[in-house]
């Protein structure tokens, strides 16, 4: 994830692309069908409205308008974290996105696109929490437990950053979504969740008060889109980036859906 003119909730958009390409240099992808594989737990980047059932978010509005500028048509699907990138390397799908952090490990199975969006990780916990205050003071707390997704940068985060560098400490409660994590800690089966600043306001917004942020950043990510490796859609896709950090875009997805939205509302 990557830095951009104002912080926005501890969220970067990027000003790192060159200078963008105006629309009408922009490729045109012919009115081809790309599908796009999505998680849709992940508020305010992707999510199901709980009032319209219609899945919205940061994300679908910066897809929707990528295609809008290479002509191309977006067909969405779901499903889970754990699934997604072994399916788009396996070119069950064209594209990916769920807040997917740019990793090296990653990129030997799926190609990524340049980053949209830079963002950092949070302690996210219930609001009436006060047995620890940080990562150290967790950590001190032997029977603390934190819920993750294997492989996702909040386990690995947890287990090396946190905890004792054992991926097998029972003090890692493992999960299929990044919802069900925060379900298990809404429900008190668990005292941590680890996200980034974007789903950490999300869910703090929409939890009435159930739910707060404690401690400081534990480091930033570069979010990126996947595609199966040696996808053509790799390079328009990136120049339709840049075209939309150069012209204020992601400044005004990031003002809607970082500031001016609140869940549940």
């Amino acid at each position: 994830m990557l830095f951009r003119r104002a912080v926005v909730a501890g969220l970067s958009a990027l000003v790192l692309a060159p200078l963008a390409a105006s629309a009408a240099d922009l490729p045109d992808l012919g009115g081809k069908t790309v599908v796009v594989v999505t998680e849709n737990a992940y508020p305010p980047l992707q999510f199901v409205d709980p009032k319209s059932g219609q899945a919205i978010g940061w994300e679908y509005d910066a897809m929707n308008e990528i295609a809008k500028r290479l002509n191309f048509k977006v067909e969405y699907q779901n499903t889970s974290w754990d699934a997604m990138i072994q399916a788009v390397s396996d070119d069950q799908y064209n594209l990916g996105m769920t807040g997917i952090t740019i990793k090296d490990d990653r990129k030997e199975k799926v190609d990524f696109s340049d980053p949209y969006m830079r963002s950092e990780q949070f302690m996210l916990v219930r609001g009436d929490e006060a047995r620890f205050t940080d990562a150290k003071s967790f950590a001190a707390l032997t029977d603390g437990l934190v819920g993750a997704q294997p492989g996702t940068s909040p386990f690995y985060t947890a287990v090396y950053e946190i905890l004792d560098g054992n991926e097998q400490n029972p003090r890692i409660k493992l999960f299929e979504t990044f919802g069900a994590t925060v379900q298990a800690l809404k429900a008190g089966d668990v005292d941590l969740v680890l996200t980034d600043s974007v789903a950490a306001k999300g869910y703090v917004d929409a939890s009435q008060g159930g739910l707060k942020v404690v401690g400081g950043a534990l480091g930033a990510e570069d979010f990126g889109f996947i595609y199966p490796k040696g996808s053509d859609l790799v390079q328009p896709i990136n120049a339709a980036i840049a075209a939309l950090k150069a012209d204020g875009t992601f400044d005004a997805l990031n003002k809607k859906w970082f500031l001016d939205y609140k869940m549940g509302e």
